[in-house]
């Protein structure tokens, strides 16, 4: 499962093989620049060949035995076990990932995949009476058809795995669509490892067409009856927007601006260490990152010294070296966005607390104070800038935290975990964490947002609710009276 071994093409019924398109797609070592991997798109012509062979295959894998398709599961996860070195290397290389971020996103992708292969034996019919006498109603859980799913560069393998495994595992067909700087972390590398598990031929399919030359084909596209999309607000409208339009199902997981919230009774270091982990990781390329920090501001001082020089000491460059928290960018133009946005905040007035220093496609933290209504505080930053706000006492820092479209993920810090849980509960956003930072996600708890940050619920039965529809059938076992006889 090396770099070099099939994982330039696409993966089409069965068959790797090189796109159609005249164009080409390309991914970098986010770190050293250098390219990683260059193949030939896929044409539309393509794209329809993986959709039509996902059609053909569906039904019969649907038919497969449930403890067949669970053993397919648990087989891909002993080989991501068995072979967690190249996938460790595979994700630095290409998506730029810290050796602590690799390790903590293969160990939520197996443990999606783990609770993703309880589902082929939940997939139920429920008998019950009727009130119509002498009838049976049976309800009937059955797989969508044909899932498209459409994945990030952030945690490429993780939330490409988040849909392919619960609808592979429900008896669905699937159609992958990477981001185009991870092709083989968030598509190729999962489409082989089901082809060692012994995924029939043609239920998987990994395409790597160019929105360009494509537009809304992939979700636009007759065939598949469920879009699974995780990445920007922007396009998650786009996409609501046309599957709407097709009578289609969605599932969006889409961008945050959360907040953590310090009380004026929170323990100081504890949330300040909490914020650094919160913003930083992963250079902060994380949907459920702190995107402002709203501290009461009888404390406010305090707390910005200490996590300033928390941030100080952090340790960034090279994503292969142990100890590295802040990696690369995915690219440069992300570096220049955050330094564009930066500017913009200081004309609007906003205090330099800490000044990132760029370092190719590294970029060390940005520490602002500023308001709510400041850019940085206004935009998701997706990446090592954080926004400090101070609020007047508890009632204007929810009405803070709140003043937002977004309402993916947050925080609040109190020693009172009695007010800090009635405060979560007045959070407009999907989660909360009490004396803890907003990036959490557990297979076994529901994963989602409120307002613009999303549609639909990741984990435990709600994976299994999303990939899944119910066919109500009766039985009249006895003749009825109708009205007219």
């Amino acid at each position: 499962m090396n770099k070099y071994e099939q994982l330039d093409l696409n993966y089409i019924d069965g068959q790797w093989r090189k796109g159609r398109s005249t164009e080409v797609v390309e991914s970098f070592n986010p770190y050293t620049e250098e390219s990683y991997v260059k193949m030939q798109a896929a044409s539309l012509e393509d794209l329809d060949e993986a959709y039509e062979s996902a059609k053909r295959h569906q039904k019969e894998w649907e038919k497969t035995n449930p403890f067949e398709r669970a053993g397919i599961i648990r087989k891909a996860i002993q080989i991501m076990e068995n072979r967690k070195e190249e996938l460790v290397a595979v994700l630095i290389e290409e998506s730029g990932s810290t050796i602590a971020k690799v390790e903590l996103e293969l160990n939520i992708t197996m443990s999606i995949m783990q609770l993703a292969a309880e589902f082929p034996n939940k997939m139920e019919t429920i008998v019950n009476e009727s009130m119509i006498p002498g009838k049976k109603n049976h309800m009937i859980r059955k797989p969508v058809g044909v899932v498209g799913v459409i994945g990030p560069f952030n945690f490429p393998m993780y939330l490409s795995m988040r849909s392919v495994a619960p609808a592979l595992a429900t008896g669905n067909a699937v159609v992958l669509k990477p981001g185009h700087q991870t092709p083989i972390s968030g598509g190729n590398i999962i489409a082989k490892i089901f082809e060692e598990a012994g995924l029939p031929k043609g239920v998987l399919q990994v395409v790597h067409p160019k929105i360009s030359e494509i537009g809304d084909a992939f979700y636009e596209h007759p065939v598949p009856d469920l879009i699974s999309f995780t990445g920007s607000t922007g396009v998650g409208k786009q996409i609501g927007a046309v599957c709407g339009r097709e009578v289609k199902k969605t599932i969006l997981e889409l961008g945050g601006n959360n907040a953590m919230v310090i009380l004026d009774d929170a323990d100081i270091e504890t949330a300040a260490k909490g914020a650094i982990y919160g913003r930083f990781m992963h250079s902060g390329q994380i949907c459920m990152a702190i995107n402002r920090i709203i501290i009461d501001e009888s404390i406010f001082d305090e707390f910005s010294e200490k996590f300033v020089e928390i941030a100080k000491s952090l340790k960034h460059g090279d994503p292969n070296q142990e100890g590295t928290l802040i990696g690369p960018l995915i690219d440069g133009n992300q570096v220049e966005r955050l330094l564009e946005e930066v500017k913009k905040a200081k004309s609007e007035g906003a205090e330099i607390l800490l000044e990132g220093k760029r370092e190719g496609n590294v970029l060390t933290p940005t520490i602002l104070k500023g308001t709510n209504d400041m850019t940085t505080a206004q935009n998701e930053m997706f990446g090592p800038v954080v926004t400090l706000i101070p609020a007047k006492n508890e009632d204007h820092a929810l009405e803070l935290a709140n003043d937002t479209d977004a309402g993916l993920s947050g925080a609040v810090s109190s020693r009172n975990e009695k007010r800090a849980f009635a405060f979560a509960e007045k959070m407009e956003t999907g989660m909360v964490h009490i004396n803890d930072q907003s990036v959490n996600d557990e297979p076994y708890v529901a994963f989602g947002g409120e307002k613009a940050s999303g549609i639909g619920r990741f984990g435990r039965e709600h994976s299994l609710d999303e990939f899944t529809t119910w066919q109500w059938i009766s039985v009249q076992e006895e003749p009825r009276n109708y009205p007219f006889d």
